[in-house]
């Protein structure tokens, strides 16, 4: 049995995200139904945090000047889900690195937490975890909120999916 691939998380992670891409384009009122997760007052914010995050930290893995999270745009789906694929395509270029040591400690800023010092293999595990945590938040409050989604997000399911 191998471990399970950072590629294979990200497939997760893109896949999932597309989803709720379509979802919301498709039930723009779930835009606006309350949250309250991070800070935040709608699942519009929810969307904003999770890619500002995955943004954040794939400019870290890479070394690039941090996008700063008010200069992120939460007004157009599509918008958001841009910062989506940017953030996935500098993680991959992080990982396509030969010669990166995964052990190197990171010392960063946060919003909520202070100054944080991790390692490179563990920002990637946060990066794409805390993305998945936050998609199943927000099935729960779209549930709720009347417009559930038409899928399961269960990793378990992504085989099934790539058929």
């Amino acid at each position: 049995m191998t471990a399970l691939s950072t590629d294979e998380l990200i497939a997760w992670v893109n896949e999932t995200s597309s989803r709720w891409q379509a979802h919301c384009a498709a039930h723009p009122q779930v835009l606006d139904l309350p949250c309250d997760i991070r800070e935040g007052a709608t699942v519009r914010d929810l969307l904003h945090h999770i890619v500002v995050v995955e943004l954040r930290y794939a400019e870290r893995l890479n070394e690039l000047p941090i996008t700063p999270y008010e200069e992120v745009a939460k007004d157009s789906v599509d918008g958001l889900f841009e910062v989506h694929v940017r953030a996935m395509a500098l993680l991959q270029q992080a990982i396509a690195k030969p010669d990166t040591n995964w052990d190197e400690d990171l010392e960063f800023p946060t919003r909520s937490a202070g100054t944080l010092k991790a390692r490179r293999r563990t920002i990637v595990v946060h990066l794409l975890m805390h993305s998945i945590r936050h998609y199943a938040q927000l099935g729960t409050i779209a549930r709720h909120g009347g417009a559930a989604p038409d899928w399961l997000g269960d990793y378990l399911l992504m085989d099934l999916i790539r058929k």
